[in-house]
Formats: structure tokens, C-alpha cells, sequence
């Protein structure tokens, strides 16, 4: 008897192993991605702008970092006693002007070097509703808590985010012919743009990707995150305090179809293996200085130093 429906996923043909270079943008749901993929050890880079939920931000970023277009004083802006970016997530606000844009300076190169040694990128929308801000017309990736008359809230049509997602690949093909794009659309539902709502903005990025799809076949990919949460993982319990978000227990599980479609079995061995390290790194002993404990410590430093003539950028 089976008391959910199994979503069948195609396997990817361009798997992932311990020699690709994965870059992941995007919504929280990318954060995920990131941090499972760092967690074993995958050479990746993930947010270097924080999470960015929609699609045209994303492609303004990808733009800037292509052309090496720094960010200018003119670019950013002083509120709440920090300065500010609309095209970066608050998390990189910083309380002095010529840090900050150092720090997003910094970011820009980061990014810029990824794209161009990336073998896959991946690419997480989150909502198609964005808002503009009025004064210079311009979709902002993050309102930093001002003031909501100052913008204007629209959705982006399907037209729209199609343009925009062409618009980042082609300006990742300029600079990596060779990447493999990987879509995927945030199963987190924005409950405060409404639910109707919600679904409308999800529809819409699922339909843009999709014709996107049609025309880049050999190029991108699409791994049905949204979906498995959606209809394969129908109930509460995979969901957050806030029944909005996935739960730790839900991440996992996406994760394990993500390996199962996306990863090469060749390495499911040394995935094994850093677990197995991680977690000897984890563990806290009752007596440090004990003989068994000191053993302990000598065995797994050796499985860390048997990993890392495998793999030299396996560091812990």
C-alpha cells in the first residue's frame, strides 16, 4: 500500500561529481542546495548576493558580474543607520560606506570567477511578484525595510521572466559556453503576497522555465523541488513552525532525490566517506585525553588525509 505518489524524476545526463564546480543562485531554496552540497564537500559557491527571489534581479546581478560593472557610491544608499543596495540582500548592509562596497565589490569578483569556471549552475526562482521602485522605475532585489509607499508591487508576466531567464543564459554562455544550467523553482510558499496569489507567481516562473526548456534542451535541466514538496511530500509534518517553509526533514528528503537524479553514483562512496568524517567531527567525547579517544582522533585524520590525496580541495 502506498500512501503517497512518488514523483518519477529523469536522471540528469551532465551529473554532478567531486571534480564539477557548482555555483547555486536564488531564493532560500538555493541556500539549501548549497549548504547540502558544501556539507560533502562539492567544490560550490552559493548566494554571494544573498538570497534573490526573482528572476530579473538575478539577471541583473549575473550582468554586472559578466561585465565587471563594480558597484558605485551611486548605487547605494543610507537607511536605518546602515548602507544599503536594492540589488543585494540585506544581509551584506554594512554601517560603513566604503566597507560595504568593498565587501559587494568583493562578491562581484567572486561571482565573476565562478561563472566562468563553473561546469553547473543553478539557478532557484522563488515568486514572480517583485517590487519597483518608484524614483527610478527599477525592480529592486531587496526593499530593506523602507518604506512601502516608495514602491510599487507588480507580477512579472510569463513573457517577462522568460526574457530574463534567456537574458542570464546568454550572458553565462559570453563567459562559460560549456556551463550546464540547472533550473529549479522554491517550494517555500510566500503566504503574504496571499495564497491564490502564490500560486499564480509559481505558475508563472514553472511555464516561463518551461519554455525556456523547449528551446535550450542540451543546456538546462529542471529538478522538480516545488513539485516534491507540492504533491510527493503532501503534508504538515515536512513543513516549519511557520507551515510555509520546509522543515529540516523535508530538505532532506529533496536532497536525497536531488543526489539520486542529479549526483554520480561514482562518488556516492566518497559522499559516504565525508559523512563519515563529518560526523567524527561532530562528536563530543567525555574525556579528550583519553586512550580511546586519542585513537579515535588518529583514525579519522587518516581517513581525512586518504580523502584529501583523492581529492586535494576536500579540506575540513
Amino acid at each position: 500500500m502506498n500512501f503517497s505518489t512518488k514523483i518519477p524524476i529523469t536522471p540528469y545526463k551532465h551529473s554532478i561529481d567531486y571534480h564539477s564546480v557548482v555555483l547555486s543562485i536564488g531564493s532560500c531554496f538555493a541556500d539549501h542546495i548549497g549548504n547540502k552540497l558544501a556539507h560533502y564537500k562539492f567544490i560550490s559557491y552559493t548566494n554571494p548576493f544573498g538570497i534573490i527571489f526573482n528572476s530579473v534581479s538575478i539577471a541583473s546581478l549575473i550582468e554586472r558580474a559578466v561585465e565587471q560593472r563594480y558597484f558605485t557610491a551611486e548605487d547605494v544608499f543610507y537607511h536605518n543607520e546602515c548602507w544599503s543596495c536594492y540589488e543585494v540582500h540585506s544581509e551584506l548592509n554594512h554601517a560603513d560606506q566604503d566597507v560595504f562596497l568593498k565587501n559587494i565589490n568583493l562578491q562581484l569578483d567572486h561571482l565573476h570567477q565562478y561563472l566562468t569556471t563553473s561546469t553547473h549552475i543553478i539557478l532557484t526562482y522563488g515568486t514572480s511578484w517583485v517590487y519597483r521602485l518608484k524614483s527610478s522605475r527599477a525592480i529592486v532585489a531587496n526593499c530593506h525595510k523602507v518604506k512601502q509607499s516608495e514602491f510599487e508591487k507588480e507580477l512579472l508576466s510569463i513573457a517577462q521572466i522568460e526574457s530574463s531567464i534567456q537574458r542570464t543564459l546568454d550572458l553565462i554562455q559570453t563567459v562559460n559556453p560549456n556551463a550546464k544550467v540547472l533550473f529549479t523553482v522554491s517550494p517555500v510558499r510566500h503566504s503574504k503576497d496571499g495564497f491564490v496569489e502564490n500560486q499564480r507567481s509559481k505558475s508563472h516562473l514553472i511555464a516561463a522555465i518551461h519554455q525556456i526548456l523547449e528551446q535550450n534542451n542540451t543546456l538546462c535541466h529542471y529538478f522538480p523541488s516545488y513539485e516534491l514538496l507540492m504533491d510527493e511530500l503532501r503534508d504538515y509534518r515536512f513543513y516549519g513552525a511557520d507551515l510555509l517553509h520546509p522543515n529540516a526533514m523535508a530538505v532532506d528528503y529533496i536532497w536525497e532525490r536531488f543526489v539520486e537524479s542529479t549526483i554520480s553514483e561514482s562518488v556516492i562512496g566518497t559522499m559516504n566517506a565525508v559523512e563519515n568524517i563529518q560526523k567524527g567531527l561532530s562528536h563530543i567525547p567525555f574525556n579528550p585525553n583519553s586512550a580511546s579517544h586519542l585513537k579515535f582522533v588518529e583514525s579519522l585524520q587518516q581517513k581525512i588525509i586518504a580523502l584529501q590525496k583523492q581529492y586535494p580541495h576536500i579540506q575540513f
